[in-house]
């Protein structure tokens, strides 16, 4: 096809060469036609002004010099013209060279003769008249204008020639391209034929896979929600289960404390008694080691207790119904601003919000999570050593809104980019209270709300986390099983 297009080009190109041509040739028919007539024009001109002078010696009738006059006047313009029309033609401009002489001749002569008429000399200028040599003269003149007209002729019959040819030329170019154009359009219909056909091959087997994609994503999907149901259960499972020995090992805690404190005021009344029965490891294991352990016990505990209440956390959020609502994610950073404005002004620190925001369709309360995390987060880590800035922004990426939240804090090295997302994972010096489980509360929840987070930080610059997510909120595909039977 694009080689008959191709060919239809150099077609349409040869036609429209072709036109031109033979409006050329047509121009210079034309052109030839107009000399002719010129030539003509000019010998009946001569010939009238002949005619009219004769009149005027025979009979002196002023009409007749009237007539002559007219005449006269009419022929150097015509000659004139005739030069412009020939001057590409050498061989009309040698046949006006001819006739130039002869011309003035004959006027020459016909002015004296009129000119003695007038005087009243008319027997003078009718002996003039039968002595000169006036019928050679216009013999030559003829003669010369009858040349002219032949060489006239001549280009008028080589022109149509080529008028004709170039015409045929016009023809033979529109045959062809009338033959590719049929050509072309037999590829055509034959090639869109052949794509119609493999397009439907390709939409049939599209569909086929798409419904099995569809079975494969709704069964893919039917797993997952399974196991994370059974994730679900475990954690809750494995919760309650290490709260119960934890709850012991904090009621054996308290009984050790109240046993400790026994035995030091058993000790303080055996020091004031009798001293003698007390030794020095005595003194150092009820004092010193038995509050230490338990301290440390306690603090153990309470650990764990944290622990256990944040993958309860997260078993919950699991669980959550997501209830999608329109927001006005400005105003939500806003409220969160509010609500760390004393940490802000302790630290010396500004939050701007860029606005506008995106508004997105999504749950509120784990949109607000996410957002308090990362805000406090960057509150936390901001680095003294600068005045402390928060930008919040957002940004349209087709169907998904991307929300990215900057600070110049510490900052988080390359190689803890990924690992801060984990479960009990923190990065960098541990001075600020925490047990790594913010971050990946707000994976959690991005993955809930259909999204990602990552995050883009070079140590001692400060960090930015990009949370990307659906401008509009849609559950999960329901597998085919349970859409049929419902």
């Amino acid at each position: 096809m694009g080689i008959g297009f191709a060919a239809l080009l150099v077609a349409g190109v040869g036609a429209v060469w072709t036109t031109m041509r033979s409006q050329a040739h047509t121009d210079m028919v034309n052109h030839t036609y107009t000399v002719k007539l010129a030539i003509a024009h000019t010998q009946i001109l001569i010939e009238q002004g002949e005619t009219a002078r004769r009149g005027y010696l025979l009979t002196g009738d002023p009409d007749y010099l009237h007539n002559y006059e007219v005449a006269a006047t009419q022929t150097a313009p015509e000659i004139a013209r005739i030069a412009r029309l020939t001057g590409d033609n050498p061989v009309q401009r040698q046949n006006l060279a001819t006739l130039r002489p002869y011309l003035r001749a004959l006027f020459a002569q016909r002015a004296y003769t009129n000119g003695q008429i007038a005087r009243g000399a008319n027997a003078e200028a009718l002996a003039n008249f039968h002595h000169e040599k006036g019928a050679r003269r216009m013999y030559h003149i003829r003669s010369v204008l009858a040349a002219m007209g032949d060489e006239e002729s001549r280009l008028l019959a080589v022109r149509d020639m080529e008028q004709r040819s170039t015409v045929g030329a016009f023809y033979g170019v529109l045959a062809v391209a009338g033959v590719l154009l049929v050509v072309v359009a037999l590829l055509s219909i034959t090639t869109v034929q052949r794509y119609t056909h493999d397009l439907a091959q390709s939409r049939d087997t599209l569909r086929d896979f798409a419904d099995s994609l569809e079975d494969l994503v709704a069964e893919r999907t039917t797993e997952l929600t399974r196991a994370n149901e059974e994730v679900q259960r475990f954690a809750y499972i494995v919760s309650h289960d290490l709260r119960s020995p934890l709850v012991n090992v904090m009621g054996f805690t308290a009984e050790l404390e109240a046993a400790t404190a026994t035995i030091s005021g058993l000790i303080d009344r055996a020091e004031q008694d009798a001293p003698e029965i007390l030794t020095e490891d005595v003194r150092l294991a009820a004092r010193e080691d038995l509050p230490e352990a338990i301290g440390f016990i306690r603090t153990s505990t309470q650990k764990m207790d944290r622990l256990i209440n944040a993958i309860l956390k997260l078993s919950r959020q699991g669980r959550r119904v997501i209830t999608p609502e329109p927001l006005d994610t400005g105003a939500l950073a806003a409220t969160i601003r509010a609500s760390v404005q004393h940490l802000l002004d302790d630290r010396g620190a500004v939050m701007e919000i860029a606005e506008p925001m995106v508004a997105i369709t999504s749950d509120r309360l784990a949109l607000e999570q996410i957002f308090s995390n990362l805000i406090e987060n960057a509150v936390k880590y901001l680095d003294p050593k600068r005045p402390g800035r928060i930008l919040v922004r957002s940004r349209h990426d087709g169907a998904r809104a991307i929300f990215e939240i900057e600070d110049n804090g510490r900052g988080i090295a390359p190689a803890d980019h990924t690992r801060i997302f984990d479960l009990f994972r923190r990065s960098g010096q541990q001075d600020q209270p925490g047990e790594g489980i913010g971050l990946a509360h707000v994976r959690a929840l991005a993955y809930r709300l259909g999204g990602t987070i990552d995050v883009a930080s070079e140590l001692g610059r400060g960090s930015t986390f990009r949370i990307n997510l659906p401008v509009t909120y849609v559950e999960a595909l329901t597998p085919r099983t349970e859409r049929d039977s419902a």
